[in-house]
């Protein structure tokens, strides 16, 4: 006799149907997706690609979001979000950080499994008005079926800080010259790095997964968030 509960494997089918029936118009995707001389992407990693810029682009919605396993993760080297609840707290964040996000070139360069892509973006630190430009490499790795993504990795000139130290020497910080020769954007610059790559860094990355979802709000639902805007 029926319970009435769906199982986990209705629940799946149900979840996989959506994406497939998905196209950029449903999910009001906004990016153009670019690709390298040679590379070919299906209709499914089109969308899978477009919607990941549109979130880089800080345009989050949870219909895009849908595209992802609720066991997906999402790494950079400011984070190690692992769950829905961790990786959707992500991309609101950064909407809600900076003021100005400007994708200034995208091109997918393998459609492989992950899918992989370069990015340079500018961003505008929202109240500060600073800005930086990151360009990066991503990778999107897909369920076996190609239809949701499983994981996303962005990786700042091409990598993803694992504890080591690789950006600054000893004998730099401790020589006077040094610091005082240097304008204060490359002392921050040499300073971050050295917490970056450092193991403290790596906890801090650990955290912040944890406790973005507790200060960013996120809609409860599709049907909450689209009603916002009416």
């Amino acid at each position: 006799m029926s319970s009435g509960v769906p199982s986990q494997t209705a629940q799946a089918q149900k979840s996989a149907e959506m994406s497939t029936s998905s196209s950029p118009a449903d999910l009001a995707i906004e990016s153009t997706v670019n690709t390298a001389l040679g590379v070919s992407l299906s209709s499914q990693q089109k969308l899978l690609v477009g919607s990941v810029l549109d979130l880089f682009a800080g345009k989050p919605t949870l219909r895009k979001l849908k595209l992802w396993t609720d066991t997906a993760t999402f790494a950079d080297p400011l984070t190690k979000a692992e769950g829905r609840k961790q990786y959707e707290a992500q991309w609101y964040g950064l909407k809600a950080a900076f003021s100005e996000i400007e994708q200034l070139s995208q091109s997918v360069t393998s459609a492989g499994n992950p899918i992989t892509m370069d990015l340079k973006t500018r961003y505008k630190v929202k109240g500060i008005g600073s800005e930086q430009v990151i360009e990066s490499v991503v990778k999107i790795y897909t369920d076996e079926q190609g239809e949701r993504i499983t994981k996303v990795e962005d990786r700042w000139n091409g990598s993803i800080p694992e504890g080591a130290f690789a950006k600054v020497s000893l004998s730099q910080l401790c020589s006077p010259w040094w610091w005082w020769g240097s304008r204060l954007g490359m002392v921050a610059f040499w300073g971050w790095s050295l917490v970056w790559w450092s193991r403290p860094w790596e906890a801090f990355r650990n955290l912040n997964s944890v406790v973005v979802p507790a200060f960013v709000g996120v809609p409860k639902s599709i049907e909450e968030e689209e009603g916002k805007g009416k």
